[in-house]
């Protein structure tokens, strides 16, 4: 295979993994700090389709992208009041956001669908950019591919070198004796749930703005979910999560190349492969008990209330 198409294929496996890794490296944090939002599909929709909005109106996709990260962390701060502040069941209130996503995305996209969007273009650096091969792939990527980088690399900082990130972790695991030590449970878990927010609006802006810049009903297709199972791949460790991210990305990558080739397999079942990929991970963790505990938040989904 020639060197350049090798290139274009990164590029590619790239672009389907970034939304991925902004979604999943925002539950992380969340999870960590012992709350677990499987609303993550709803507000990444919620994203998509408030970026790809704003970006027709106008004419900006940096516009789009900014109030599609202001969107998931508003959506997410109706988890937060639901789960946090009434106590309600954090795995019923995320499937009932992530309905809500969908059905609200819907009727909020349905002027927008079939229309050209507003693609936020790569980044051109002079000379660097132009590098035969690799410019491209190191420095001609966009924006928003660069901040998925800095993120991980911030969160993993963030959780493991600083007092802030102790605090969070501590939460997670015991947020009676963090409360017990004055530290404001309720408080980190409502700003960790509005990071996972905004990351999860983020990524859908990618998808509407950069993978596939239109409108289209549920064209987050799951990745939502996919974004959840990677948390529990990675153990909950960012740096795994770029891993995991960049694994299954190569795999919906792979899927459009094996049909380009006419590989005699039906389309419906390459289709799947990203989500066959998924259950055999999730099966293969829980096969494996210690690999599960490991890092696993102790307070995972279980509400807090303090005493008054």
């Amino acid at each position: 295979m020639d060197l350049v198409v090798i290139v274009s294929v990164i590029i590619s496996v790239c672009a389907a993994s970034t939304p991925l890794l902004l979604a999943a490296t925002g539950e992380l944090v969340v999870e960590r700090s012992g709350v677990l939002n499987l609303g993550v599909e709803g507000m990444m929709i919620i994203g998509a389709v408030t970026g790809f909005a704003m970006a027709q109106v106008t004419g900006n996709p940096y516009l789009g992208a900014l109030a599609a990260i202001a969107a998931g962390a508003f959506f997410s701060l109706l988890f937060a009041f639901l789960t946090l502040s009434l106590a309600t069941n954090q795995v019923a209130t995320g499937l009932a956001l992530t309905i809500l996503g969908l059905g609200l995305s819907g009727m909020i996209g349905e002027g927008f669908v079939g229309q050209p969007g507003i693609k936020m273009e790569a980044v051109n650096i002079p000379f660097l950019t132009d590098i035969p091969v690799v410019g491209k792939l190191l420095f001609g990527q966009d924006v928003i591919f660069y901040s998925s980088l800095i993120l991980v690399a911030a969160v993993s900082w963030f959780l493991f070198r600083t007092r802030a990130g102790l605090m969070l972790r501590s939460v997670g695991d015991n947020p009676q004796s963090a409360h017990a030590l004055g530290i404001p449970v309720i408080r980190t878990r409502y700003l960790a749930v509005l990071f996972g927010g905004a990351c999860s609006g983020l990524a859908g802006a990618h998808l509407s703005l950069v993978y596939v810049p239109q409108w289209v009903e549920g064209m987050t297709a799951g990745r939502g979910w996919i974004a959840l199972a990677l948390v529990v791949f990675a153990s909950w460790r960012p740096a795994r999560v770029l891993v995991g991210a960049y694994l299954f990305g190569a795999v919906t990558i792979a899927q459009f190349h094996a049909q380009a080739l006419g590989i005699p397999i039906p389309a419906q079942f390459l289709t799947s492969l990203p989500y066959l990929a998924t259950i055999f991970v999730l099966v293969l963790i829980a096969r494996n008990r210690r690999m599960t505990l490991i890092n696993t938040p102790a307070s995972l989904s279980q509400p807090f209330v303090p005493d008054r």
